[in-house]
């Protein structure tokens, strides 16, 4: 099994090394693991946010486990040589299409949300989002208008080949949850939209005991706040998927305890290659100082465990960890508590 470990940024390096240290208690057979630089670090070590050898490590790996990228140092340098190239380079290079954003409150933790718990308690969704499209690599720049203004623009659009393939991630998806399946898009203005439904639609066929439902984005965002019990499986474009999977994570209560894969068609020996990463930030202000909440990348790992290596045993028994220790009262600052994160690996080991 070879893991390929990219902490990057800010509090990336804190709590990858939480989620290595769940990884090592288990003693899984067999396992190498590989550790390169990405993002801010990348461009200070290597001149670049994704170099080159680090490019070749994560293709040679089976998994991917990511932390996270952003560095206000870099804030001035030209867009592709800025920290979220790394991701947005790693989602491209290695074809990784599908995202995949689970949104459950953990029991005991309705209180935090922001809705009324009632509605909170209700949350159990699944957001797949396409990550190879749409507007952030479309083509883009700024120029001068005929009439001296300065103009920003950028394209975007999906091929009916791209809107098929995360079609069949999200209805095979929703075929191992309540079989019900979201389609969001913005059909009523936008063309791309468009053929996105229309070919949505054309792949409902080949999946008859699915219920597929459409809804455009802005409804979206205002029935994941009013009613987010009604949503099993959403699929949606990169942009939309972007924000709605945000606003997802805080109705559950934190971002803090959100994880993800990235997952595209390459078959490895032990699974569906994949890259895992927490849905935060690099939080630069709090880096290095032992304040993170390291939950979502631990979760992260578990997602891996499953996806990529078949271990849904040892994936069920990381998140059985995770919510035992958040219903013991093992908050981080970002629930209103005090553990910082080492406290709250040693609180998931123990319970582990």
């Amino acid at each position: 099994m070879k893991i390929a470990l990219l902490p990057g940024d800010g509090i990336g390096p804190d709590i990858i090394e939480q989620a290595r240290r769940v990884l090592d208690a288990l003693r899984l057979p067999d396992v190498t693991w590989f550790e390169g630089d990405v993002g801010g670090a990348g461009y200070k070590r290597h001149g670049h946010p994704l170099p080159p050898e680090t490019l070749e490590m994560a293709k040679a790996a089976d998994a991917v486990l990511f932390g996270a990228v952003g560095d206000p140092d870099c804030d001035a340098l030209e867009r592709h040589l800025r920290p979220e190239q790394a991701i947005l380079g790693l989602r491209s290079e290695l074809g990784l299409f599908s995202n995949l954003r689970p949104a459950k409150v953990f029991e005991g933790l309705q209180d935090m949300s922001g809705l009324k718990p009632e509605l909170a308690a209700a949350i159990d969704l699944l957001i797949v989002r396409e990550l190879n499209g749409d507007v952030y690599f479309g083509a883009k720049g700024q120029r001068i208008t005929d009439d001296g203004r300065r103009e920003g623009w950028d394209a975007m659009s999906y091929a009916e080949d791209e809107v098929r393939r995360i079609a069949h991630s999200a209805f095979r998806a929703a075929g191992t949850r309540g079989k019900k399946l979201c389609s969001v898009d913005k059909a009523n203005v936008l063309e791309t939209s468009q053929l996105w439904r229309d070919v949505v639609i054309e792949t409902a066929a080949e999946y008859p005991d699915i219920e597929l439902s459409h809804m455009y984005v802005d409804n979206a965002a205002m029935q994941l706040v009013k009613a987010p019990g009604q949503f099993d499986v959403v699929v949606t474009g990169n942009l939309f998927g972007d924000i709605l999977s945000d606003l997802a994570s805080m109705c559950v209560g934190s971002i803090g305890l959100l994880a993800s894969a990235s997952l595209g068609e390459r078959q490895t020996a032990f699974g569906t290659f994949g890259l895992y990463e927490p849905i935060h930030g690099s939080a630069p202000d709090i880096a290095g100082q032992g304040k993170a909440n390291p939950m979502a990348t631990i979760l992260s790992a578990a997602m891996m465990l499953r996806h990529s290596f078949g271990r849904e045993d040892a994936a069920a028994r990381i998140e059985a960890a995770v919510a035992k220790a958040l219903a013991d009262g093992i908050h981080g600052g970002d629930l209103g508590g005090s553990y910082g994160t080492e406290a709250i690996g040693d609180a998931v080991l123990e319970r582990l």
